[in-house]
């Protein structure tokens, strides 16, 4: 068995340690913070095994254009940053017509289909379970065309690939949930997603459990990372770090460290803000506003507001603009008192052009792995694409390994 350093303690490096860890491999987490405290903290909490296609950009001028005008909630933007993703965005806009977008799926939905049964093995092993809610997540519509779509969407998902789900007309729906103060016009209730009430404590569980099992954990500058004769090194707190092998995970900052490596990465970077809010009335499971682009979540510290898309640089400033008038229209259908005192928490979703999580070897570097390009779904995704890394290390292959290994993907 090798030593190995995993680069990155959200989610998707956390889940890659364990992974690496079962397979008997001495392993190093390095992270500058501690564990959950970035993009896997400020998430929705969503294990969403219904996520069997990953978001695709509208292909129609009309949706495309009132995105550009900011006449949706959905997705901001700002033109430097968005002239500088073009390239990335180009390629995305490709990867989601109907024939891409299918293909890309086909691969996808094994990933969504795997997450809550991935999951539940390091929950149970953590002593996470009393973070977990296995009530489902629910799409609720205020515009009765859009329901009606989304009605044949689900049948659509369950034929193709099992994907369970359960049509509700907006009274039966607000009977079901208190919290909400008038009806929506209609709800499809995921039944298969779970959710947590803490994120970054569940990444921080899995990191305990880490430790537990014989791992170690460190603070460090994955900047410092070298490769040597020897192998790879990297300095940390507690001096420094030598290994055979090196996984990269370090989510929408993976390009910045790689780029001294020679690779150029195209990458999306979608930026995502929350808020908390006083619950009066508990909600019995997160569900998104459609309409408002705008999902709430009950969370240990109230319900989290989480936001959609906002195309900026990634140390760009706060500019929580989406999270403002998505609550505002949010106060009109759901009970919410006076938002939790806090420092405005913002985090960046790192998409790949195709959508696809990198999983495998660095093309021109022995002994560097990557795992990192999850977008929406880190939180989801990341135990089951870090055994799927762990198989690759172990020098297994499969077609779903091939289809996100790094190799001929940029």
């Amino acid at each position: 068995m090798a030593e190995v350093t995993v680069l990155g303690a959200g989610m998707v490096g956390v889940s890659s340690a364990l992974a690496l860890q079962e397979q008997g491999h001495h392993v190093t987490l390095v992270d500058k913070v501690s564990p959950g405290l970035e993009t896997s903290y400020g998430n929705a909490g969503i294990i969403q095994s219904e996520a069997a296609e990953p978001y695709a950009l509208p292909q129609d001028i009309a949706t495309l254009w009132r995105f550009a005008i900011g006449q949706t909630n959905d997705v901001t933007w700002k033109l430097i940053p968005t002239i500088r993703m073009a390239p990335a965005l180009w390629r995305y806009f490709r990867n989601s017509a109907p024939k891409n977008h299918s293909a890309i799926s086909a691969v996808y939905a094994q990933l969504a289909s795997q997450s809550t049964r991935d999951h539940d093995l390091l929950i149970r092993s953590s002593g996470a379970d009393t973070m977990i809610r296995r009530t489902g997540l629910a799409m609720l519509y205020r515009d009765e065309r859009r329901f009606q779509e989304a009605v044949q969407k689900a049948e659509c998902l369950d034929q193709l690939y099992g994907v369970s789900s359960r049509v509700v007309n907006g009274v039966d729906y607000q009977a079901e949930e208190p919290a909400l103060k008038q009806a929506p016009i209609g709800a499809v209730h995921w039944l298969q997603s779970w959710s947590c009430s803490d994120p970054g404590g569940l990444t921080a569980a899995y990191a305990e459990l880490f430790i537990q099992r014989g791992g170690t954990l460190v603070q460090g500058d994955a900047n410092s990372l070298q490769q040597r004769a020897s192998g790879w090194h990297l300095k940390s707190e507690e001096g420094d770090i030598h290994s055979e092998h090196v996984v990269v995970a370090l989510g929408p900052w993976s390009p910045q460290l790689l780029k001294r490596f020679g690779y150029d990465i195209p990458m999306v970077y979608k930026r995502g803000y929350h808020g908390h809010y006083k619950a009066h009335v508990p909600l019995n499971r997160p569900f998104l506003d459609v309409e408002n682009g705008v999902l709430a979540s009950p969370m240990s510290r109230g319900i989290r507001v989480t936001t959609g898309a906002a195309l900026v640089g990634l140390n760009d400033p706060a500019e929580p603009i989406q999270l403002e008038r998505g609550v505002t229209s949010l106060r009109t259908l759901l009970t919410m008192g006076d938002r939790v005192r806090e420092n405005q928490w913002f985090g960046t979703r790192p998409c790949m052009p195709d959508m696809l999580p990198v999983v495998g070897a660095a093309p021109n570097h022995k002994g560097m792995w990557f795992h990192f390009g999850h977008g929406h779904q880190g939180f989801t995704q990341g135990p089951t694409t870090a055994k799927l890394l762990a198989q690759s290390i172990a020098g297994e292959s499969s077609e779903l390994l091939s289809a996100l290994a790094p190799e001929h993907r940029f």
